[in-house]
């Protein structure tokens, strides 16, 4: 039996890759021809410095990492093919699937998937966004807030919910002042969490507030063009660094209708595990994480994903080698078959 990684290549995905090659499940990964307008390696990869990565304490740009990551996956014998996959169907075991481009061949098949398709924060794509972004512009605070350019530097955040305030307090640690932009009349946050924010003081919040353009010296952010969307006053505001908190996308267009989703379209997996609503399928990493989205969590929940990828095909190759009298038992008293794993249904 094979495992499959259907992914964009990221930490979530290379650590499973690594596992399932350890445990000799020859996985196939398919890292994606900018897949969802990113390359291989997933998100990281447009990140400059990663410092909180373990093992690394001076530091490693996301791209060294990735490759890394790749390198480590391909040792042990991971498959590693630069297409992507657009079309499966999830429906009965093995589950079949159509790369980009030949949707009209015969399907591939898989008797597990990883999916670890990850998810891309929303941009607003203000004039100036891709000359400065990761040069002061970032969807990431936890990530990026730390790094040199931005300590003891105006700070500004776009965004109202809880995502925005958190961000907003956490850069309060580093930058001089940081300005939170809304543009509504009030915080979508919680009470607490509102609270906590206004009452800060290195934060100033400006409501009916929106930036219409990032400047800089041609290397770094310097400052925004901001709008009050009420009065139409167009200002200056002095920002070395912009951090967007107005959501995240996740990649599961592709699983559409075929397994379990919330409302913002994250794939539903088991709390504390990778089973999602499909037995054979798991999510790992952003695709299935919405709260913290960082590079060690993917890790992590990618090896998770791996074991009991690995378990599940375990059990079922013990189940086969049963006498058939024993696997139809419960079919005859007309029972729900048991399985010794526990995937989310």
């Amino acid at each position: 039996m094979h495992s499959k990684v259907v992914s964009n290549s990221g930490p979530a995905a290379h650590t499973a890759a690594v596992y399932l090659a350890r445990a000799e499940l020859k996985p196939v990964m398919y890292e994606g021809m900018l897949a969802n307008g990113i390359a291989a390696g997933g998100q990281l990869t447009t990140t400059t410095d990663v410092e909180n990565y373990p093992g690394f304490p001076n530091g490693i740009s996301g791209q060294e990492l990735m490759e890394a990551m790749r390198e480590q996956s391909a040792r042990f014998g991971t498959e590693i093919i630069t297409e992507t996959v657009s079309k499966v169907d999830l429906s009965e075991r093995p589950f079949k699937y159509w790369l980009e481009y030949s949707e009209d061949a015969a399907p591939h098949t898989a008797d597990t998937l990883i999916i670890a398709t990850g998810a891309s924060a929303r941009r607003l794509n203000l004039p100036g966004e891709e000359k400065y972004w990761q040069s002061g512009i970032s969807a990431c605070a936890v990530c990026d807030g730390a790094v040199p350019i931005f300590r003891n530097k105006p700070l500004a955040v776009i965004g109202g919910g809880d995502s925005a305030a958190e961000e907003a307090i956490f850069l309060t640690k580093y930058g001089s002042k940081v300005t939170v932009l809304v543009r509504k009349d009030k915080l979508r946050a919680s009470n607490i969490m509102a609270k906590r924010l206004t009452a800060h003081p290195k934060v100033e919040i400006l409501y009916n507030t929106v930036a219409t353009e990032a400047k800089g010296d041609g290397r770094l952010l310097q400052n925004l063009t901001i709008k009050n969307v009420v009065t139409g006053e167009i200002s200056e505001l002095p920002a070395n660094g912009l951090f967007y908190a107005v959501g995240h996308e996740p990649a599961t267009s592709l699983f559409k209708n075929q397994i379990a989703t919330d409302e913002d379209g994250y794939i539903k997996t088991t709390p504390g595990t990778s089973y999602t609503s499909v037995k054979g399928v798991f999510a790992a990493g952003d695709v299935q994480d919405k709260r913290y989205r960082q590079a060690i969590t993917s890790a992590g929940s990618g090896c998770i994903a791996a074991l009991e990828a690995e378990r599940l095909l375990a059990e079922e190759e013990e189940d086969a080698s049963e006498p058939i009298i024993e696997a139809k038992k419960s079919e005859v008293n007309g029972a729900a078959p048991q399985y010794k794993t526990n995937p989310m249904i």
